[in-house]
């Protein structure tokens, strides 16, 4: 005596489709792919703005730190502190205007020279920077497998 209830009940109502409980994340995935392409190629151009040709060398690398601040000097010699070119006879005041800090030490100073720079020029600029009380520096270089 079983009877099919479903087709009477169907019957008298009209049919409706369940609602679909699947989340589609082919699109999140198309997304997310793509920003991580755009990151990855944004990325290193973040770091350092400055065409500087670094020289080799064998140390071993240095952790980045939030309150660096970086100074490159470019193949022409001109300086440039972060991305903001620094004119001739400047750079004392440039420096001045760095901010301390609470602790008045400073931030760190990464020095990006280029490679084809005489090591006056390098040196003028650290003499800068010491005498204007920035003692920690950092000199970045490309890694290198050899020894000189």
């Amino acid at each position: 005596m079983a009877m099919n209830l479903s087709n009477s009940v169907r019957s008298g109502r009209r049919s409706r489709r369940a609602p679909m409980a699947e989340i589609n994340v082919t699109p999140f995935v198309d997304v997310m792919l793509v920003l991580l392409i755009i990151f990855m190629v944004t990325a290193p151009l973040l770091a350092s703005g400055v065409p500087v040709e670094l020289p080799d060398s064998r140390a071993n690398p240095i952790d980045q730190t939030p309150d660096q601040v970086t100074i490159s000097i470019d193949p022409t010699g001109t300086i440039f502190i972060d991305d903001e070119r620094v004119e001739a006879g400047a750079l004392p005041d440039a420096l001045s205007a760095i901010d301390r800090g609470a602790d008045g030490e400073g931030p760190v100073i990464v020095l990006r020279g280029d490679r084809s720079l005489q090591y006056a020029r390098v040196m003028a600029v650290m003499g800068e920077l010491n005498r204007a009380g920035f003692n920690s520096i950092s000199l970045v270089t490309n890694s290198s497998s050899e020894a000189p």
